[in-house]
């Protein structure tokens, strides 16, 4: 059931947004650690903009093309480690050069507090490093959107290994496959397919993939996105198509209750801070769709606040 978003709501919402440095950032993602702090990525210019609590204008924290870094997809700040989780992608075949020339996908490793560059695992081929989980183990999950695989880096390995491949995760045509992904409370890992817009759980078993199961949402999906857990058993979704969204699984059926509709730029990923979550307005039809590409987007690019409670 979707909930009807006020005018004062939404009006809320604009002028809360906090505004993203740049032009051409066209923002993928978005994480945020325990003291309010965001760090957004950028599938155009690159790199990882930063915003600090309470501040209303992002700062670019990592440039563009660091530590061979390309188009920047999901991001993930993990406080036990002191890492920032990045997702690094060449999108130049589809006519996003990004910054630097570094073919290939890879899962980068930052330093929380400083930046710098820890660590660079290149994904399997072919490769589109979408975004990341995390188990309690420290061991990563990763979807890959050009591949039907989840893929998995144990702490102190260097090189993936496929957990979970089935052909319904895989791209449709030319659309994209897997994209965000999340643990449950169950300890089963949730997933989601852009171009499709699918749900499925995967069943964690001692530390292997068993049952995959594909969900029943209670309406359509449009252009599935960042899949982020809420804390309380459900799991908070962005949509391309323009909305956030609560996702709560019972059974084999997903519930779908959104929060926030309307988002003209489509929504790309979502972080949750407290009782509120913090939306990426991505514009990516800007890049993207035929009828839109080449036009200029609404300025300045940002992140937004939908109230959960």
């Amino acid at each position: 059931m979707a909930i009807a978003i006020s005018d004062a709501a939404a009006a809320e919402a604009e002028s809360s947004s906090v505004a993203l440095p740049g032009d051409a950032v066209y923002p993928e993602s978005v994480t945020a650690t325990s003291d309010g702090t965001f760090y957004v990525s950028s599938f155009a210019s690159g790199g990882v903009i930063r915003v600090r609590p309470g501040e209303a204008q992002g700062e670019i924290w990592i440039k563009p093309g660091a530590f061979g870094t390309r188009s920047t997809f999901g991001v993930l700040a993990d406080e036990r480690s002191n890492t920032l989780w990045v997702c690094s992608n060449d999108l130049s075949a589809l006519g996003v050069p990004g910054p630097s020339d570094v073919p290939g996908s890879a899962l980068k490793a930052f330093d929380l507090k400083s930046g710098e560059g820890r660590l660079s695992i290149p994904l399997p081929t072919p490769a589109l490093c979408n975004d990341i989980a995390l188990a309690p183990d420290g061991t990563g999950y990763v979807t890959n959107t050009a591949a039907p695989q989840i893929l998995r880096l144990k702490p102190g390995d260097h090189a993936f290994e496929v957990f979970a491949t089935d052909p319904r995760f895989g791209p449709n045509g030319k659309g994209a496959g897997l994209d965000g992904i999340a643990f449950g409370q169950d300890g089963d890992l949730y997933v989601n397919t852009f171009s499709k817009a699918e749900l499925f759980r995967v069943e964690v078993k001692d530390g292997a993939a068993g049952r995959i199961t594909q969900l029943t949402p209670s309406r359509a999906l449009k252009m599935a996105d960042g899949l982020r857990p809420a804390g309380d058993g459900s799991f908070l979704m962005a949509e391309g198509g323009g909305s956030l969204d609560r996702v709560t699984i019972v059974g084999d059926a997903a519930k779908i209750e959104t929060l926030h509709d309307g988002i003209a730029g489509g929504a790309t990923g979502v972080a949750k801070v407290g009782d509120t979550a913090w939306v990426t307005e991505g514009q990516l039809a800007y890049l993207l769709d035929p009828s839109k590409k080449g036009g200029t987007p609404p300025l300045p690019f940002r992140i937004f606040p939908v109230r959960l409670k």
